[in-house]
């Protein structure tokens, strides 16, 4: 079952589309209502299509035009739409790897959640996109346990098919609770190699086992980014939905608004889980992502990422 927000167009014409947004855009500023109305009812596929007929029709580059006439947050999340899904994430890597610091969270929330496939298709986008390795510029830009983890998580070779259950809960307890100091190195290895049917029966056991959730565990053994990656892998083989829906909240709750976070999850998983995503946020957090999102932005910024939303739980 479908569970994304944002569908295929029904009747969908790229060469009229390309001609809308052409005229949209033409002359002195640009129907910005209009842009976000035919983009965010587009779906993925369709949208790539567009550029490709803007291209034809009118030699240019439609996310380059978009770049030109837009601005601000309202620009950013429609240029991401207008990316595949393994570009966009390339992308957001890189702006979170570049210049001076990184963005960890960025980092930790792109490569905790996505599929062996999607991790494949992102690291030939950015190798594509920037003729750069993605594992290189990782690598030159973190450290430790951090870089370790994240590294493994690159390789996208977690074991898909189902495993029966070995003694991996025994291995985790004495990676971490039985032992003087912390072997991290077999809680990467095996959180980042297993399935995620095979890590929930590991968790199950873990629990029964040591009395208590391999969260409080790992809060309690490891510490800084590397504990933050290992808690979101965790979360990711829980539940992404919820996962998500707590990205989502923390990023919008309290004082100012974390956009870059709020824009990649509604876009990202807008073809993916957002109804899930939708379901968890208003039983977890008694108001509907709707709501919340609608209190929190505003222009046409708030108008796309409703639309992205798909719909009000209240």
């Amino acid at each position: 079952v479908y569970r994304g927000s944002v569908k295929d167009f029904p009747g969908f014409d790229a060469n009229q589309d390309a001609e809308a947004l052409y005229n949209a855009m033409k002359g002195f500023g640009s129907d910005k209502e209009a842009i976000l109305d035919l983009i965010t009812s587009r779906s993925n596929k369709q949208r790539v299509e567009i550029c490709q007929a803007y291209k034809s029709l009118y030699g240019k580059d439609l996310i380059a035009d978009l770049k030109y006439e837009l601005t601000g947050k309202f620009e950013r999340l429609i240029v991401s739409l207008m990316r595949p899904p393994a570009y966009a994430d390339a992308k957001e890597i890189k702006d979170a790897i570049s210049g001076v610091g990184t963005d960890e969270k960025c980092l930790i929330e792109i490569l905790a959640s996505r599929t062996n496939q999607e991790v494949h298709d992102l690291v030939a986008a950015y190798k594509d996109a920037y003729e750069r390795d993605l594992e290189a510029d990782i690598v030159g830009d973190t450290s430790g346990h951090f870089k370790k983890m994240l590294v493994v998580l690159l390789q996208g070779s977690t074991l898909s098919q189902a495993v029966p259950p070995s003694p991996s809960h025994k291995d985790l307890l004495e990676a971490g609770e039985l032992k003087w100091g912390t072997d991290e190195a077999q809680f990467i290895y095996i959180l980042g190699r297993r399935s995620r049917q095979h890590l929930r029966l590991v968790f199950d056991e873990y629990l029964k086992i040591a009395g208590k959730p391999i969260e409080r565990s790992i809060r309690g053994e490891l510490s800084g980014d590397f504990e933050k990656l290992m808690l979101a892998v965790v979360k990711c083989i829980r539940s992404k939905a919820e996962y998500f829906a707590e990205r989502l909240y923390k990023a919008m709750k309290g004082l100012g608004t974390r956009d870059n976070t709020l824009i990649r999850i509604m876009v990202s998983r807008s073809e993916i889980d957002m109804l899930d995503i939708r379901e968890v946020f208003r039983t977890k957090y008694e108001k509907s992502l709707y709501n919340m999102i609608k209190e929190d932005t505003s222009g046409e910024y708030k108008k796309a990422l409703l639309k992205l939303c798909g719909g009000d739980d209240e």
